[in-house]
């Protein structure tokens, strides 16, 4: 009985190490124009889209290096290829991708649900106060100082995302 579970610990390390090992080869793969097409894929409205679309959406220069990084996609597993058409297949957390989220179809960094929550909080807050004190200055500042620094944050990971051009 103890030698079955020394093998089912060894079947599920040799699993996590698998994992680890691919994550860190889509990590070091999905850099550059790989990433660019990579983001143009999680934000098509399409199931499907062709190299050509990909091409004129990021202003590549011919249709053959839209495959080509697609090819690459498809050879990480990211991407599933039907009629010479490609879609999504997996959606994966590596690199600058980490810092976003996927919500009702659109691409959004992570730090806006705190930002506008800690926002929403410190209005209701400003509307709620009744004197100035001790306390309540303390929060006023708590307040501005949070919301600034996660509006901050989140705007500048939106000026990090892979660009169209």
């Amino acid at each position: 009985f103890s030698i079955l579970k020394v093998i089912i610990s060894i079947k599920q390390a040799k699993t996590y190490v698998r994992n680890f090992m691919s994550e860190q080869i889509v990590a070091e793969e999905l850099k550059g124009n790989t990433l660019r097409v990579y983001w143009c894929l999680l934000n098509s409205s399409s199931q499907f889209i062709g190299p050509r679309q990909i091409q004129r959406e990021l202003g590549f220069s011919s249709p053959s290096l839209a495959v080509y990084h697609l090819d690459k996609l498809l050879d990480l597993g990211l991407v599933s290829k039907k009629s010479g058409e490609y879609q999504l297949k997996e959606i994966v957390d590596v690199g600058i991708l980490r810092q976003f989220m996927k919500w009702k179809g659109v691409i959004l960094p992570r730090h806006i649900t705190y930002a506008t929550m800690i926002s929403t909080l410190f209005i209701f807050f400003i509307t709620q106060i009744r004197e100035i004190n001790f306390y309540s200055l303390f929060a006023l500042i708590f307040g501005s100082l949070s919301t600034t620094i996660f509006w901050y944050e989140t705007l500048r990971v939106w000026r990090n995302r892979p660009k169209k051009n």
